[in-house]
């Protein structure tokens, strides 16, 4: 550990630290990774400041896996407007073994796919091994599987502009850089066991701390017959590994292992990277906070004789309501998301306050963008009445963007899919002057900048089939229609063109329908053809409301 921690930097509650920021309204800070920093801070550390986080790679490099980078991200970020030196790391665990297979898998470009659809047999016949160790099932050019998992998250974190440093823990074990921590344990695997031993059950006088790889058919094992820590080397016999419920058996092969040929079981491994890399400060989900974070801090303390670092847990959340699975599939990438939002609003999403459990529901998606547009207006200076909204706007805001830049234009994310509808770029401008979002004075930047939105509010409107996912025909389409219905259209025309909304006009259609004595559905049926060459569609007059007003009034008069 690099600094000084103090003689009770472990009795800090991961729990406490970073939870008086946020969103939801902290009075000692605006922004919880100002709390944070302030945490370190007072450690005194040497400099750089390490932050890491860590994920093994076991299935999709997904939105939840991005957690800590992020989190640790915006740490990073304070710290280093604060004059220190920061060095953020990302840890793989892919020395870890491979226990099963995951249903699904992300592609080299983010996108998830079935098991079926790449070589399984690249997986299914390493069980038991090591990331990296096991072949790219993609086989797209990367070393092992491991690695085309890290270019995943490398990849995300490029995206979004985060410069996060990726260490797989093969290398450093393969470096030696695990070397002295492995003999320590092993030196004390008196102490190791007994401190283990107050939080797992099958820990006995024979257990070893060390699972060393087998020479001959490349699995872990975790029986180990001698330990010579002065040749750091261990003695085993490869009978297998557990794998949850179930055990899968090794080859039988008994061999001798070096530190550097195997790897430490992840209750010691985790307090070893944080001496290996000298780690300040770990964000990690509240499935650590109970198990692995309070053994961690005993590992280090009673076998290592080392401090842990700051921590901090912070909430899940669920997509779509439902937790989060890797192996299930039940995820969605980093890459999927850009395609769907801007940059500074994935990163809005993780700025807000980190103990607060949200759900990222693509469905609505409308509503988080709605709410970064209120958190830039906020720090631009417009009003709101909550206060700590604002000062939390005022204080994170430029963390989140890549830049302040004043003169945006954020058009409203549904209006962006009503744009979305047309194809044609002249016409989506002029529908947004319309409205009001471009004037005269909008210069070219904002109006280009803005209508990247249009793109990914087209694409969301695609991928959920909502309301939005229709095209608006530039040409009137061909069409046939009773002398009741034509003279109902034609009222209509009349209607909008005297300027009313769009909630008046989805009224009137209504209302127009029964003067003439048309069937309801049959009206709007005349009105989806005209516009969508579609028997189906949006909530017509609202639709109709945000569209040229002159463009409406020809084409519900069937004009070419």
């Amino acid at each position: 550990m690099s600094g000084e921690a103090g003689s009770d930097g472990g009795a800090v509650d991961p729990h406490a630290v970073g939870s008086r920021g946020g969103d939801d309204g902290g009075t000692h800070r605006a922004f919880w990774a100002d709390e944070v920093a302030d945490e370190i801070e007072a450690r005194d550390p040497d400099e750089p400041i390490v932050i890491k986080g860590g994920v093994s790679p076991s299935g999709i490099a997904h939105i939840g896996n991005f957690n800590e980078i992020i989190r640790g991200y915006f740490v990073a970020a304070v710290l280093r407007e604060r004059g220190h030196e920061v060095r953020q790391v990302f840890t793989s665990d892919d020395k870890d073994a491979l226990r099963k297979l995951p249903r699904k898998l992300a592609d080299t470009d983010g996108n998830i796919v079935e098991l079926g659809d790449v070589n399984a047999g690249a997986l299914g016949q390493n069980l038991g091994k090591p990331y990296t160790d096991i072949p790219d099932p993609f086989e797209d050019g990367h070393d092992s599987y491991a690695a085309h998992f890290a270019a995943l998250l490398e990849a995300d974190a490029a995206a979004l502009g985060i410069p996060v440093e990726m260490v797989s823990n093969t290398d450093l074990y393969a470096d030696g850089d695990f070397d002295d921590v492995v003999e320590r344990v092993l030196r004390n695997a008196d102490a190791a066991r007994e401190t283990l031993g107050q939080y797992q059950d099958k820990v006995d006088e024979d257990y070893v701390p060390f699972m060393p790889q087998c020479s001959e058919c490349g699995m872990l094992t975790q029986d180990v017959t001698e330990v010579d820590v002065d040749a750091r080397e261990v003695h085993y016999r490869c009978s297998g590994i557990e794998a949850g419920d179930r055990f899968m058996e090794g080859c039988g092969h008994e061999g001798v292992a070096s530190f550097r040929e195997g790897k430490l079981p992840w209750r010691f491994e985790w307090p070893a990277q944080w001496e290996v890399l000298g780690v300040d400060f770990e964000p990690f989900g509240k499935d650590h906070a109970e198990g692995s974070w309070p053994s961690g801090v005993d590992i280090a303390r009673e076998v290592l004789g080392n401090e842990p670092p700051v921590p901090m847990v912070y909430e899940w959340f669920t997509l779509n309501g439902e937790s989060l699975s890797s192996s299930e599939g039940h995820v969605v990438t980093v890459q999927e998301v850009l395609d769907l939002i801007e940059p500074e609003v994935l990163r809005y999403f993780f700025a807000r306050n980190p103990k607060k459990a949200k759900d990222f529901d693509i469905e609505r998606l409308d509503q988080l963008v709605n709410e970064f547009d209120r958190f830039e207006r906020a720090y631009f200076g417009a009003d709101d009445p909550d206060e700590r909204f604002t000062a939390f706007a005022e204080r994170a805001y430029p963390f989140v963007v890549d830049e302040v830049t004043e003169g945006r234009v954020r058009l409203p994310y549904t209006f962006a899919a009503v744009l979305g509808m047309v194809d044609d770029r002249d016409f989506r401008i002029q529908l947004a002057r319309d409205e009001g979002h471009f004037t005269d004075d909008t210069p070219e930047w904002a109006i280009e900048d803005a209508l990247e939105r249009v793109e990914r509010a087209r694409r969301w409107a695609e991928r959920c089939d909502n309301e939005y996912n229709y095209r608006l025909q530039s040409d009137l389409p061909e069409h046939e229609f009773d002398a009741d219905v034509e003279a109902a259209l034609d009222d209509l025309a009349d209607f909008v063109e005297a300027g009313n909304d769009g909630e008046a006009i989805q009224s009137e259609i209504y209302e127009t329908a029964r003067r003439h004595d048309v069937e309801v559905g049959d009206f709007f049926g005349a009105g989806y053809r005209l516009f969508f060459d579609e028997t189906q569609g949006p909530r017509l007059g609202e639709f109709l409301g945000e569209l040229e007003r002159e463009f409406v009034v020809a084409r519900l008069r069937r004009e070419a």
